[in-house]
């Protein structure tokens, strides 16, 4: 059992270990065209958009501004230029207030 586990885990660690060093083997002293360097420097954002948004909407199922409260209070100072640090405590403490004034 404990050597399945551990064959298991090396499995998943090479398995994860490959797709990300394959571009550097493969693009190895390449320069990628100037519109792919652009499409991939907004892929970490849209991601991030298409795992916060459905969390937005589904938060609560009874009260739908509860995340579109929560996403306001973080998204306004993310829009100022506040660290990442002050933009999650400022939502915690927004939506704590919402739900201690509910």
């Amino acid at each position: 059992m404990r050597s399945e586990i551990l064959w298991m885990i090396i499995g998943m660690g090479f398995v994860t270990y490959i797709p990300r060093m394959l571009p550097f083997l493969l693009f190895k002293g390449k320069e990628l065209p100037p519109f792919i360097q652009g499409v991939l420097k907004n892929v970490p954002y849209a991601t991030l958009g298409a795992l916060v948004f459905p969390a937005i909407i589904f938060i609560q199922d009874d009260d739908i501004w509860y995340g579109v409260l929560g996403a306001a209070a973080a998204f306004v100072p993310a829009f100022l230029g506040a660290n990442v640090i002050v933009v999650v405590l400022g939502s915690i403490a927004v939506l704590s207030l919402y739900s201690y004034l509910l």
